[in-house]
C-alpha cells in the first residue's frame, strides 16, 4: 500500500474515532453524569419529528487531513515541485479532513415535544435511542447537570 493511501486510511480512522466521542443518545450516559442526583419530571409526548444534529468541527479533522495532504503532496516530483505539492496537499487535505470530521460526527436525532403535568410544554432533542416514543406515551424527563434526556415512564 502506498504512503499516501496509508496516511489517508489513518486520517479516516482518526475521524471515525471522533464519531464515538460525542453522542446525545438517551441510552449512553456520560461518565461525569454517573453517580449524580438528577431531577425527574413526568410528561406526555405530544409529538416527535426526526432531526439531524450537525457534526462538530473541532479542528482535528483539518489538522490530520492537512498533515496527510502535506506528506502525500511533498512526495511529488523534484525539490521545488515537492514544496508546491506539499502546500497544495496540506490545503486540500485540511478541507477534506474538515468535511470528514463534520460528516462522521453528525447524528440522526429526534425532537420530542412534551406536555408537563403543570401544563407547560418543553422540547428535547436527543439521538435516536432504543425506545420509539409516540404521541400519548407517558415519559419522564431526566435532567442532570443541565442536560436532559427523555425515556418511557416506568410502570407503576
Amino acid at each position: 500500500m502506498s504512503l499516501s493511501r496509508t496516511l489517508a486510511l489513518a486520517t479516516l480512522c482518526a475521524a471515525s474515532l471522533l464519531a464515538g466521542c460525542s453522542t446525545t443518545s438517551p441510552d449512553v450516559i456520560n461518565r461525569q453524569d454517573a453517580n449524580r442526583l438528577s431531577t425527574v419530571v413526568d410528561a406526555v409526548v405530544l409529538s416527535t419529528r426526526p432531526v439531524t444534529v450537525a457534526g462538530q468541527q473541532s479542528g482535528v479533522g483539518s489538522a490530520a487531513g492537512g498533515a496527510v495532504g502535506a506528506i502525500a503532496g511533498s512526495s511529488v516530483g523534484g525539490r521545488r515541485d515537492s514544496m508546491v505539492g506539499g502546500i497544495l496537499g496540506a490545503v486540500a487535505g485540511a478541507v477534506v479532513g474538515n468535511a470528514v470530521e463534520r460528516s462522521v460526527t453528525q447524528e440522526e436525532a429526534v425532537e420530542i415535544l412534551l406536555q408537563l403535568r403543570s401544563g407547560e410544554r418543553r422540547s428535547v432533542v436527543q439521538a435516536k435511542g432504543n425506545e420509539d416514543l409516540k404521541p400519548g406515551d407517558a415519559v419522564i424527563i431526566v435532567t442532570t447537570g443541565g442536560k436532559a434526556r427523555v425515556t418511557r415512564a416506568p410502570k407503576s
